[in-house]
């Protein structure tokens, strides 16, 4: 998935929660913190908070440090002259 990917389900998932509001509204059910100001903000945050989780997540699987099994798998990487 790259970064235009998740930026398109984000805007989809804005999309789903503006129906939504606008549906409550034609039932009169209002919500104080529902609104399209809390949609847009909402958005906001999955955009700059989603390319953060998946950086940590890259890091993570990259280090050689976190685990006993990347321990072993840089053990054997350094045995073959790869790394």
């Amino acid at each position: 998935m790259n970064a235009d990917k998740l930026k398109q389900y984000i805007g989809l998932l804005g999309g789903l929660l503006s129906a939504i509001l606008l549906f409550l509204g034609t039932l009169n059910v209002k919500f104080e913190w529902f609104n399209e100001a809390s949609i847009g903000a909402f958005e906001g945050v999955l955009i700059a908070v989603a390319p953060f989780a998946l950086l940590i997540y890259g890091v993570y699987k990259n280090s050689y440090i976190v685990t006993k099994k990347a321990k072993r798998q840089e053990e054997e990487l350094k045995r073959k002259g790869l790394k």
